[in-house]
């Protein structure tokens, strides 16, 4: 089943610390940007790339695909102050009255084609879908320094992007929100909060988001650990 990705790429690299969009910096001598955009542009199932950028960026962004041969993205729009903005801007540029769309963060370049599939022929049939992994550690709820409790892990997942959806219910759940002033962490959430239940799909935990100095370390190793499995 064919799809559409939204990227919020108006971002900061504040926790970075970077002066500039973190999606600029380089993992293997390409931007960050380069990476992920390059995975939808290799997936036969993604028709098109809908970013949501920072006006003062679209020009270098725009550079970017052009530069890395990524053809698919061919609509860019004004992003907001928050992701959920962006977001919504995305879904109002979508071209379709339905279809499913995916929203993905733009500095998480390592999502799997295998993934994808999964959340997209489950958001087909469900509604909506998110990728996940189950939490490896120990997990404790802590108040002003002391452990109150210890949460069970088995019930625990660490949600990463892509999630999917229909884009008429993502459409409703993010309208909903934005008339309500509901501000969400992510999209799962805006669906919740209308009452559809969202399924999880078990995603890799390679599929990290670049956030920190120490995640693009993270990013150079899993990018010559592939290249020795291509090898």
């Amino acid at each position: 089943m064919k799809y559409t990705v939204m990227i919020p790429a108006a971002g900061s690299g504040t926790r970075m610390g970077a002066n500039m969009n973190k999606l600029f910096l380089q993992l293997d001598r390409r931007p960050i940007l380069a990476h992920t955009l390059d995975v939808f542009e290799r997936d036969d199932r993604c028709e098109s790339i809908i970013l949501a950028v920072k006006r003062e960026e679209r020009v270098l962004i725009q550079a970017v695909a052009k530069k890395y041969n990524i053809t698919k993205a061919r609509t860019f729009v004004d992003g907001g102050k928050e992701r959920q903005q962006s977001v919504h801007a995305c879904l109002e540029a979508y071209p379709k009255e339905d279809g499913i769309v995916l929203v993905h963060d733009a500095a998480r370049p390592f999502v799997t084609h295998e993934t994808i599939g999964a959340l997209v022929d489950r958001a087909a049939q469900s509604g909506g879908a998110v990728a996940a992994v189950r939490a490896k550690d120990t997990m404790k709820v802590v108040k002003d320094g002391i452990i109150e409790e210890t949460v069970d892990r088995s019930t625990l997942w660490s949600i990463q992007t892509p999630q999917a959806f229909r884009y008429s219910l993502l459409k409703q759940a993010s309208d909903q929100a934005n008339e309500a002033q509901f501000e969400a962490t992510d999209e799962a959430m805006l669906v919740e909060r209308i009452g559809v239940p969202v399924a999880v799909v078990e995603s890799t935990y390679d599929n990290v988001k670049m956030t920190t100095t120490e995640d693009l370390v993270f990013g150079e190793a899993i990018l010559k650990s592939r290249k020795k499995g291509n090898k």
